[in-house]
C-alpha cells in the first residue's frame, strides 16, 4: 500500500471539520480541531508541492547567481556567488532542499546587502532582479485556503 499522503491528510481534514467538530460542547475544543483541520489541509499541500517550490528557487538563485558573479567587482563575495552558482542539490528530499536553500538564502543576502550599498551602473537593474525572485518564491510559498462553502 502506498498512502497519498496529500489525499489522506484532507480526509482528516474533511473528517475533523464536518464530523468531530460540529459533536463538540466547548468552543475552545471545536477551535483546536478547527485549527488542527486546517494545519492537514495546508500540510497535505505543502506536501504535494514542496519538492517542486525548493528545486525552483535553488535552480532560479543559482541562476542569479551566475549572472551576478559576472559583474561584482569584490573577489570574496565573487567566488562564493562562483561556487553557489555552479553547486548541486544533493538529494531530493525535503530536508536536504531546505538545507541547501538556506546555503543558498545566506548568499542572497550577502549579494542584496552588497548591491544595494552599490553605486555601479549595473546595481539597480541587478536589485530588481533579486527583488523579483524575492516575489515570485514568496507567491509559491503562499499555502491555499480551502473553500468550505
Amino acid at each position: 500500500m502506498k498512502p497519498d499522503v496529500d489525499l489522506v491528510m484532507q480526509g482528516f481534514f474533511g473528517t475533523l471539520l464536518m464530523d468531530v467538530a460540529p459533536h463538540l460542547n466547548a468552543e475552545y475544543s471545536m477551535g483546536n480541531v478547527g485549527i488542527m483541520g486546517m494545519m492537514m489541509f495546508m500540510t497535505a499541500e505543502e506536501h504535494d508541492r514542496a519538492a517542486e517550490i525548493r528545486v525552483a528557487e535553488n535552480t532560479e538563485m543559482r541562476a542569479l547567481f551566475a549572472e551576478a558573479a559576472r559583474v561584482v567587482e569584490d573577489t570574496g563575495l565573487k567566488t562564493r556567488l562562483g561556487e553557489a552558482a555552479i553547486s548541486r542539490d544533493a538529494s531530493l528530499r525535503i530536508k536536504a532542499l531546505d538545507a541547501a536553500n538556506a546555503v543558498l538564502s545566506d548568499v542572497l543576502i550577502e549579494l542584496q546587502a552588497y548591491v544595494e550599498a552599490s553605486k555601479a551602473p549595473w546595481a539597480g537593474p541587478l536589485e530588481v532582479r533579486i527583488w523579483d525572485y524575492l516575489v515570485a518564491a514568496t507567491e509559491r510559498r503562499k499555502l491555499p485556503f480551502p473553500s468550505l462553502g
